[in-house]
């Protein structure tokens, strides 16, 4: 049977005889069409364990090249970037700052065009701008022109975290995808690992007319250009065209995902969905959780300078760095299968790991500056907050890292329809940037060496976040139990597309709800993840 569409039809008793515009349904719907039988088990882990094969490596490679060349700033500073291009203080705060104006920037029309064109190719392209931005920073001399460089990485930037959401809900099932998101979250440990070698040779390289954080700029970018290439020929766009499965597989891989109740994709942007995006509560309690939580992230580019400021050489400095990577892996890793282990406790997870964070906070302020060894552990257990899972940043180390993959998988859980999806994220994303940009601004001359002021901040924001988390799970526990005692129509609501058949007739075929691209709030059999 052809996979031509000419329309679809929605019929039950209330809306008899509506026809809708193919653009309504989502593109995995032709797949699936008129498949009653349920997928056998393991068939459909098969086809999971194939996908893994085939995305899973390239998304945990490109999480670690990009957490990695985000943060070369943090490694150039004790490298002798601040020196070599004469910047400030407050010119190196700067430079944190301006990444995610980019970001901020662009996040819309990086994620309209995430949904307009196809979505591994439009990363590959991001991917290879930014390969060619990264190694331009070798070439800097000043601070305008880091500041053109550093924006153009923010632009980049946009388009992975939104894509990999997108990747993810359109190849896994709600409880595989929160595994999946603190997989490739995991890369940002093994990356703060590798890249504090990477660094330490780097400091050893010795040429004429080429400082060592040049060369760190120039080897990072050479890693990122060849992995753009192979996102190009080998990351799929969706499980309706992936080169990897079999037109049955295809079928079988979007057929897998129909308990989601989302689809895969559509590539109509809907004004409809866009204004219920703006309007959802959720939505905008998910911006402020991010916003808050991305406060404390400009100890991103301060980490390196402040345990310098404990006594530690440059050297030292360097190969600390590594340490907090492994943390950085165990932490994702116990967070995501806590929360994936029993159900419904996402929030009360997420609120748990917290804890760390906020003693981390008390004794860094508390114990006295000889305490060398205190004040170490102090920062890097303050440090593992929240927002370094989101943003990937090296500053994330203990026990409270996997907050925002939860997270970010929560609201990838709990949101239906494609464009509510990319507005959503949208919204979700333009909020850690907000958070981002303020938070350096923080970190002043005058709050040195303890810097009191910017933890009292930290330590607020790490109060604020946890409650926001329980208000969100409070509201989608009762809209839960609103649609729980909805009664049942006396009839079952049907969506029927028409197709064209080997034969060159017109067939009509059954299509499940879950693939008519409607939001959470239009299909009442969606149930919010908790």
């Amino acid at each position: 049977m052809s996979l031509k569409s000419s329309g679809v039809a929605f019929k039950d008793e209330k809306h008899a005889g509506v026809s809708l515009s193919a653009k309504d349904v989502d593109t995995g719907a032709q797949l699936v069409a008129g498949l009653t039988s349920a997928l056998d088990p393991d068939e459909a882990l098969r086809i999971r364990r194939k996908i893994d094969r085939h995305i899973m490596p390239l998304m945990c490679v490109l999480y670690w090249i990009q957490f990695m060349d985000k943060t070369t700033l943090s490694y150039a500073a004790i490298l002798g970037i601040q020196q070599a291009t004469h910047l400030t203080a407050n010119e190196y705060n700067w430079l944190g700052t301006v990444f995610y104006l980019g970001y901020l920037v662009f996040e819309y029309p990086q994620n309209l065009a995430l949904q307009r064109f196809p979505v591994g190719k439009w990363m590959s392209i991001n991917i290879f701008v930014w390969a060619v931005v990264l190694a331009c920073h070798a070439a800097c001399k000043n601070f305008i022109e880091l500041v053109v460089v550093r924006l153009l990485l923010g632009v980049c930037e946009g388009s992975i975290t939104a894509g990999f959401l997108i990747v993810s809900s359109m190849f896994y099932t709600r409880t595989e995808q929160t595994r999946r998101v603190g997989y490739w979250f995991l890369m940002n440990g093994t990356a703060q690992i590798v890249s504090g070698f990477i660094s330490f040779g780097a400091l050893h390289i010795n040429t004429r007319g080429f400082e060592p954080w040049q060369w760190l700029m120039i080897m990072t970018g050479i890693m990122t250009l060849i992995l753009a290439l192979l996102f190009w020929f080998l990351f799929p766009d969706s499980p309706t065209n992936a080169w990897f499965l079999t037109p049955d597989e295809r079928a079988k891989a979007v057929k897998r995902i129909e308990d989601n109740q989302t689809g895969v994709e559509n590539k109509h942007f809907k004004r409809e969905q866009m204004i219920e995006a703006l309007t959802d509560p959720k939505s905008w309690l998910f911006a402020l959780f991010s916003a808050l939580v991305n406060v404390p992230n400009s100890l991103t580019n301060q980490q390196s300078l402040i345990l310098a400021s404990f006594g530690f050489t440059y050297l030292q400095t360097t190969l600390l760095s590594c340490v907090p990577g492994m943390i950085v892996i165990l932490a994702i890793f116990s967070g995501v299968r806590l929360a994936t282990r029993r159900p419904n406790c996402r929030a009360y997870v997420t609120v748990m790991y917290f804890i760390p964070g906020w003693s981390g906070i008390l004794l860094v302020s508390l114990l006295p500056w000889s305490d060398q060894v205190g004040l170490l552990f102090s920062q890097f257990l303050s440090a593992c907050d929240a927002r370094n899972v989101f943003c990937a940043h090296r500053s994330a180390v203990g026990a409270t890292v996997p907050v925002f993959v939860l997270s970010l998988s929560w609201l990838n859980n709990v949101t239906a329809g494609h464009t509510k999806r990319i507005v959503t994220n949208t919204i979700m994303l333009s909020a850690y940037c907000i958070g981002n940009v303020a938070g350096p601004f923080m970190w002043k001359a005058q709050y040195k060496p303890r810097y009191h002021i910017p933890w009292a901040v930290i330590g607020a924001c790490y109060i604020v976040c946890p409650i926001l988390l329980l208000v969100i799970r409070a509201v989608l526990a009762r809209e839960n139990q609103i649609r729980d005692a909805e009664p049942f129509g006396d009839t079952e609501e049907e969506y029927i597309i028409e197709r064209i058949s080997e034969d060159g007739r017109r067939v009509e075929v059954k299509v499940d709800k879950g693939f008519m691209d409607l939001t959470d709030r239009q299909n009442r059999d969606f149930r919010y993840v908790l």
